[in-house]
């Protein structure tokens, strides 16, 4: 038993990873542009899809494939904005958060319509010759996929973190997000930091979508399931802190690994939810999340 509660805790740590890795770019462009992407989790399908593409037509190995996949994905957001988002943002954040929904939701619906027209609706998963390697410590399993997921999720963050704290176009993005009129008037170009910023966003759903490719399947479907846990991460984690989205992230999935032994694997995500309900009562700011801070 006691091998069982390690294993399934390391286990939800790794997958909790994963949870952090999507969440941050849907936390970065809610925290600068104010606008709900519902449709991220289609950004990080579409990664997945580039990743398994490369691999199975250019035998493109998917971790070498990051960079790519990131560049792609981040074209593909700065079209996305210049022909959808760059309406919405133009209204208060009230209007923006109802608009960005309306906007996201079609969204949904046409990449996955044009995912299942492309791609069909057969699961697609990539494999390599390390896909079913894991080194082995005492009782634990560590499968390598899982593990390169994290450790990509925790580079991004401070990557993130970094450009965010330490670099001239990240202090824009900060001033932005916290008041774009006053930015605007300081001499701050906020539509060209909104569009890159979502860019970045969209960037990294592709960055999850290629670890996504390699230690799960990917279709047209999976979209809604990791919108939903980023969401649920965000709130858990609160903003102002990339690195904290990634750590809310790794609670998510070690409370849903325990939960599955000791509730039963079907009652998991209702655990998680129940945890959730229970941080936003107490901690409306979130558990990692600081006063006064979008970004």
């Amino acid at each position: 038993m006691t091998r069982l509660i390690i294993q399934s805790a390391v286990s939800g740590l790794l997958v909790g990873g994963m949870y952090g890795l999507v969440a941050l770019g849907l936390a970065l462009a809610f925290g600068v542009l104010k606008v709900l992407n519902v449709a991220h989790g289609e950004l990080v399908m579409l990664g997945g899809y580039a990743a398994f593409f490369l691999h199975s037509e250019l035998d493109v190995d998917p971790l070498l494939a990051t960079p790519i996949v990131f560049l792609a994905l981040f074209l593909f957001g700065v079209v996305l904005y210049l022909v959808l988002f760059r309406f919405v943002v133009r209204y208060d954040i009230e209007t923006r958060i109802k608009n960005s929904l309306l906007v996201s939701f079609g969204l949904v619906l046409v990449l996955q319509a044009l995912a299942v027209f492309f791609f069909s609706g057969d699961d697609r998963t990539v494999v390599t010759g390390y896909s079913s390697e894991a080194w082995v410590f005492w009782v634990v399993r560590i499968p390598w996929v899982r593990l390169a997921g994290l450790v990509v999720a925790i580079v991004a963050a401070f990557a993130l973190e970094w450009l965010l704290n330490r670099t001239t176009f990240g202090h824009a993005v900060r001033a932005t997000s916290e008041d774009w009129a006053l930015a605007s008037l300081t001499g701050i170009d906020v539509r060209r930091v909104y569009m890159i910023a979502f860019a970045i966003s969209a960037g990294l759903a592709g960055l999850a979508g290629t670890m996504v490719s390699l230690g799960y399947s990917v279709s047209p479907s999976i979209g809604l399931g990791w919108t939903l846990k980023a969401l649920i991460v965000i709130v858990l984690a609160g903003l102002g802190s990339m690195r904290g989205i990634v750590a809310a992230g790794m609670l998510l999935g070690l409370i849903e690994g325990l939960a599955s032994v000791w509730v039963g694997s079907a009652y998991r995500g209702v655990v998680a939810l129940v945890v959730f309900l229970v941080v936003l009562s107490i901690r409306p700011q979130g558990l990692f999340g600081r006063e006064g801070t979008n970004v």
